[in-house]
Protein backbone atom coordinates (compact mmCIF):
# COMPACT_ATOMS: atom_id res chain seq x y z
CA UNK A 1 0.00 0.00 0.00
CA UNK A 2 1.17 3.52 -0.70
CA UNK A 3 2.68 5.46 2.20
CA UNK A 4 0.19 8.24 1.48
CA UNK A 5 -2.68 5.90 2.47
CA UNK A 6 -1.41 5.55 6.05
CA UNK A 7 -0.31 9.17 6.37
CA UNK A 8 -3.84 10.19 5.38
CA UNK A 9 -5.41 7.81 7.91
CA UNK A 10 -3.43 9.33 10.77
CA UNK A 11 -3.85 12.91 9.60
CA UNK A 12 -7.64 12.43 9.45
CA UNK A 13 -7.69 10.43 12.70
CA UNK A 14 -9.28 7.52 10.82
CA UNK A 15 -7.73 4.95 13.12
CA UNK A 16 -10.47 2.43 13.78
CA UNK A 17 -7.69 -0.18 13.86
CA UNK A 18 -6.26 1.44 17.00
CA UNK A 19 -7.24 -0.16 20.32
CA UNK A 20 -7.43 2.58 22.96
CA UNK A 21 -7.15 0.20 25.90
CA UNK A 22 -4.46 -2.12 24.59
CA UNK A 23 -4.85 -5.77 23.69
CA UNK A 24 -6.03 -8.37 26.19
CA UNK A 25 -4.46 -11.16 24.14
CA UNK A 26 -1.02 -9.62 24.63
CA UNK A 27 -1.45 -9.69 28.39
CA UNK A 28 -2.79 -13.26 28.24
CA UNK A 29 0.13 -14.60 26.21
CA UNK A 30 2.97 -12.21 27.03
CA UNK A 31 4.85 -14.96 28.83
CA UNK A 32 5.72 -16.42 25.42
CA UNK A 33 7.92 -13.34 24.91
CA UNK A 34 8.83 -12.42 28.46
CA UNK A 35 9.67 -15.75 30.12
CA UNK A 36 13.35 -16.26 30.80
CA UNK A 37 13.35 -19.39 28.64
CA UNK A 38 12.42 -17.33 25.58
CA UNK A 39 15.90 -15.85 25.25
CA UNK A 40 19.34 -15.77 26.78
CA UNK A 41 18.99 -12.16 27.92
CA UNK A 42 17.56 -11.15 31.27
CA UNK A 43 16.56 -7.79 29.80
CA UNK A 44 13.64 -8.13 27.43
CA UNK A 45 13.89 -5.88 24.41
CA UNK A 46 10.80 -6.20 22.25
CA UNK A 47 10.45 -5.04 18.65
CA UNK A 48 6.98 -3.79 17.67
CA UNK A 49 6.73 -3.35 13.87
CA UNK A 50 4.21 -0.86 12.42
CA UNK A 51 3.42 0.08 15.99
CA UNK A 52 1.26 3.19 15.58
CA UNK A 53 0.48 4.60 19.01
CA UNK A 54 -0.59 1.29 20.50
CA UNK A 55 -1.19 1.23 24.24
CA UNK A 56 0.52 -2.15 24.20
CA UNK A 57 3.84 -0.29 24.22
CA UNK A 58 3.02 1.29 27.57
CA UNK A 59 2.08 -2.12 28.97
CA UNK A 60 5.34 -3.69 27.78
CA UNK A 61 7.29 -0.82 29.35
CA UNK A 62 5.40 -1.36 32.61
CA UNK A 63 6.65 -4.97 32.60
CA UNK A 64 10.25 -3.77 32.59
CA UNK A 65 10.83 -4.28 28.88
CA UNK A 66 12.68 -2.02 26.55
CA UNK A 67 10.66 -1.43 23.38
CA UNK A 68 11.86 -0.67 19.86
CA UNK A 69 9.21 0.30 17.34
CA UNK A 70 8.91 1.13 13.66
CA UNK A 71 6.14 3.36 12.34
CA UNK A 72 5.55 5.27 9.13
CA UNK A 73 3.44 8.06 10.63
CA UNK A 74 5.16 10.74 12.69
CA UNK A 75 1.70 11.93 13.79
CA UNK A 76 1.13 8.57 15.48
CA UNK A 77 4.46 8.70 17.31
CA UNK A 78 3.99 12.26 18.53
CA UNK A 79 0.64 11.15 19.97
CA UNK A 80 2.22 8.01 21.45
CA UNK A 81 4.76 9.96 23.49
CA UNK A 82 2.15 12.56 24.50
CA UNK A 83 -0.14 9.81 25.80
CA UNK A 84 2.78 8.23 27.67
CA UNK A 85 3.56 11.62 29.23
CA UNK A 86 7.12 11.44 27.93
CA UNK A 87 9.09 14.11 26.11
CA UNK A 88 11.35 12.28 23.67
CA UNK A 89 14.71 13.13 22.22
CA UNK A 90 14.32 13.38 18.44
CA UNK A 91 17.18 12.77 16.05
CA UNK A 92 17.21 12.73 12.27
CA UNK A 93 18.94 10.07 10.18
CA UNK A 94 19.11 9.29 6.47
CA UNK A 95 16.27 6.81 7.04
CA UNK A 96 13.96 9.07 9.02
CA UNK A 97 13.57 10.33 12.56
CA UNK A 98 14.22 8.45 15.78
CA UNK A 99 12.17 9.26 18.88
CA UNK A 100 13.62 7.95 22.15
CA UNK A 101 12.94 8.21 25.88
CA UNK A 102 13.45 5.92 28.88
CA UNK A 103 13.71 2.51 27.23
CA UNK A 104 11.48 3.36 24.27
CA UNK A 105 12.93 3.93 20.80
CA UNK A 106 10.76 4.46 17.73
CA UNK A 107 12.07 4.64 14.18
CA UNK A 108 9.78 6.85 12.08
CA UNK A 109 9.90 6.00 8.39
CA UNK A 110 9.86 3.04 6.04
CA UNK A 111 10.45 -0.21 7.94
CA UNK A 112 11.97 -1.76 4.82
CA UNK A 113 14.88 0.68 5.08
CA UNK A 114 15.82 -0.45 8.59
CA UNK A 115 18.69 -2.85 9.22
CA UNK A 116 19.61 -5.04 12.16
CA UNK A 117 22.16 -2.44 13.26
CA UNK A 118 19.43 0.21 13.35
CA UNK A 119 17.19 -1.69 15.76
CA UNK A 120 19.91 -3.51 17.68
CA UNK A 121 19.52 -6.84 19.45
CA UNK A 122 15.94 -7.76 20.32
CA UNK A 123 14.69 -10.68 22.40
CA UNK A 124 11.21 -10.84 20.89
CA UNK A 125 8.82 -9.48 18.27
CA UNK A 126 5.24 -8.48 19.01
CA UNK A 127 3.18 -8.26 15.84
CA UNK A 128 -0.39 -7.16 16.38
CA UNK A 129 -0.67 -4.62 13.58
CA UNK A 130 1.92 -5.43 10.92
CA UNK A 131 0.81 -8.56 9.04
CA UNK A 132 -2.85 -7.57 9.16
CA UNK A 133 -2.02 -4.09 7.87
CA UNK A 134 -0.22 -5.33 4.77
CA UNK A 135 -1.88 -6.58 1.58
CA UNK A 136 -0.86 -10.03 0.40
CA UNK A 137 1.88 -8.93 -2.07
CA UNK A 138 3.80 -7.14 0.70
CA UNK A 139 3.55 -9.80 3.41
CA UNK A 140 6.24 -12.07 2.01
CA UNK A 141 8.62 -9.12 1.63
CA UNK A 142 7.82 -7.98 5.17
CA UNK A 143 8.30 -11.41 6.76
CA UNK A 144 11.65 -11.95 5.03
CA UNK A 145 12.82 -8.49 6.04
CA UNK A 146 11.70 -8.98 9.63
CA UNK A 147 13.65 -12.23 9.87
CA UNK A 148 16.74 -10.48 8.51
CA UNK A 149 16.70 -7.49 10.84
CA UNK A 150 15.66 -9.34 14.01
CA UNK A 151 17.52 -12.63 13.49
CA UNK A 152 14.59 -14.85 14.47
CA UNK A 153 13.78 -14.14 18.12
CA UNK A 154 10.48 -15.49 19.46
CA UNK A 155 7.40 -13.84 17.98
CA UNK A 156 3.88 -13.31 19.28
CA UNK A 157 1.50 -12.66 16.38
CA UNK A 158 -2.11 -11.57 16.83
CA UNK A 159 -4.23 -11.58 13.69
CA UNK A 160 -7.78 -11.79 12.39
CA UNK A 161 -9.45 -14.30 10.11
CA UNK A 162 -12.61 -13.34 8.26
CA UNK A 163 -14.16 -13.57 4.82
CA UNK A 164 -12.17 -11.06 2.81
CA UNK A 165 -14.97 -10.99 0.22
CA UNK A 166 -17.29 -9.40 2.76
CA UNK A 167 -15.05 -6.45 3.60
CA UNK A 168 -11.85 -5.03 2.15
CA UNK A 169 -8.90 -4.48 4.44
CA UNK A 170 -7.06 -3.18 6.23
CA UNK A 171 -6.95 -4.87 8.59
CA UNK A 172 -6.67 -7.87 6.29
CA UNK A 173 -7.51 -11.47 7.04
CA UNK A 174 -4.37 -13.40 8.00
CA UNK A 175 -5.08 -17.06 8.71
CA UNK A 176 -2.98 -19.96 9.95
CA UNK A 177 -2.07 -21.08 6.43
CA UNK A 178 -0.71 -17.61 5.66
CA UNK A 179 1.43 -17.49 8.80
CA UNK A 180 2.82 -20.94 8.02
CA UNK A 181 3.65 -20.00 4.44
CA UNK A 182 5.56 -16.93 5.63
CA UNK A 183 7.44 -18.33 8.59
CA UNK A 184 7.53 -22.15 8.65
CA UNK A 185 10.96 -22.31 6.97
CA UNK A 186 12.54 -20.47 9.90
CA UNK A 187 10.17 -20.97 12.83
CA UNK A 188 8.20 -23.63 14.61
CA UNK A 189 4.67 -22.23 14.78
CA UNK A 190 2.19 -22.87 17.59
CA UNK A 191 -1.38 -21.62 17.38
CA UNK A 192 -2.22 -20.49 20.91
CA UNK A 193 -5.81 -19.42 20.39
CA UNK A 194 -8.69 -19.09 18.00
CA UNK A 195 -11.63 -17.20 19.45
CA UNK A 196 -14.60 -15.24 18.21
CA UNK A 197 -13.96 -11.51 17.92
CA UNK A 198 -16.80 -10.04 19.92
CA UNK A 199 -18.83 -7.59 17.87
CA UNK A 200 -17.05 -8.62 14.69
CA UNK A 201 -14.40 -6.69 12.83
CA UNK A 202 -15.26 -2.98 12.79
CA UNK A 203 -18.78 -4.14 13.66
CA UNK A 204 -19.24 -5.16 10.03
CA UNK A 205 -18.17 -8.77 9.56
CA UNK A 206 -17.84 -11.89 11.70
CA UNK A 207 -14.21 -12.62 12.51
CA UNK A 208 -11.97 -14.76 14.70
CA UNK A 209 -8.95 -13.72 16.71
CA UNK A 210 -5.88 -15.85 16.03
CA UNK A 211 -2.78 -15.92 18.24
CA UNK A 212 0.50 -17.56 17.24
CA UNK A 213 3.76 -18.18 19.05
CA UNK A 214 6.84 -18.58 16.85
CA UNK A 215 10.13 -20.09 18.00
CA UNK A 216 13.19 -20.31 15.77
CA UNK A 217 14.08 -23.75 14.48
Amino acid sequence: MEHSFWHSKWQKNEIGFHEPEGNALLIKYASSLLDAESSHSALKRIFVPLCGKTRDIGWLLSQGCEVVGAELSEVAIIQLFEELGAEPTVTSTAKGKVYAKDGLTIHVGDIFKLTSSDIGDVTGVYDRAALVALPSPLREQYAAHLITITQCPPQLIISFEYDQNEMPGPPFSVNEKTVESLYSADYNIQKLERSVLEGGLKGKVDADNLVFHLLAK
